[in-house]
């Protein structure tokens, strides 16, 4: 698989509680800000956010499956979470090809979570190996 400059692939994805909740179990962050409305109306965001890696994970998301697509290897990934994700946002994941090295199969592309308003919530750069598939 030959990568050009440019190339992009999204996923679109509406955050819900339930999943959210499934995602807390799975990994072990129960953190109340997450989980509970009264302690999350205490805190700066007034209201229950996704986690951070919740919305990491659609980048994953993205390079597995459309770009670099099946068989993609994380070598690293860069993340800053600009603003909060709230229950109920819908969030787009992008990843654009910005480097591909010529002596190896190894690609760099800039990742950005948006919500539905546009506005920037994760940033970033992932650094993958793509892999040759036989099919």
């Amino acid at each position: 698989m030959r990568l050009e400059i440019g190339e992009t692939g999204s996923l679109t994805k509406t955050i819900l509680d339930e999943e959210v909740r499934q995602f807390a179990h799975l990994v072990g962050d129960e953190n109340p800000v997450h989980l509970e409305d009264d302690f999350a109306k205490r805190t700066r965001f007034g209201r229950c956010i996704a986690h951070g890696m919740w919305g990491a994970s659609l980048i994953s998301a993205v390079l597995g499956t459309q770009i670099p697509g099946p068989g993609t290897i994380y070598l690293s990934q860069s993340l800053q979470f600009v603003a909060p994700v709230f229950i109920g946002d819908t969030i787009t994941a992008r990843a654009t090809t910005i480097k591909v090295r010529e002596d190896k199969p190894i690609v760099t592309l800039e990742t950005i979570c948006s919500n539905r308003g546009g506005e920037v919530v994760l940033k970033g750069e992932a650094v993958v190996l793509v892999e040759e598939v036989n099919r």
